[in-house]
C-alpha cells in the first residue's frame, strides 16, 4: 500500500490488519496531553487489499462506504455531510 498522504506536522500514521482483506488505517497525535502518558490515536480510514480501495470509516471497528482518496484529508478519510450552502463556503 502506498498511502497518498503525508503526516501533518505532529501527527504519524500507523496500521494494523483489521481482516484478512483489510487494513485499518490510524492517525497518532505526537503532543503530550495532560491526562494521559500514552499519545492518542484516531481512526483515519481502512484499505481494502484486495481491490485497492480507500474506505471511509464509520467508526474505528466498522468500515463504511469506498472513497476517492482525491475526496481524503491527511487527518480522515471521512467525508463531509454538507447541505448546498454549507458546500458553497468551502
Amino acid at each position: 500500500m502506498k498511502f497518498p498522504h503525508k503526516a501533518p506536522s505532529g501527527y504519524e500514521y500507523w496500521s494494523d490488519e483489521y481482516s484478512k482483506t483489510i487494513t485499518r488505517i490510524w492517525i497518532r497525535n505526537l503532543g503530550e496531553f495532560s491526562y494521559t502518558d500514552e499519545q492518542p490515536s484516531s481512526i483515519w480510514g481502512f484499505f481494502n487489499r484486495k481491490t485497492g480501495e480507500y474506505i471511509a470509516p464509520i467508526n474505528s471497528k466498522k468500515p463504511g462506504k469506498v472513497v476517492d482518496i482525491k475526496d481524503t484529508t491527511p487527518y480522515s478519510a471521512m467525508q463531509l455531510n454538507l447541505n448546498p450552502l454549507e458546500r458553497a463556503f468551502l
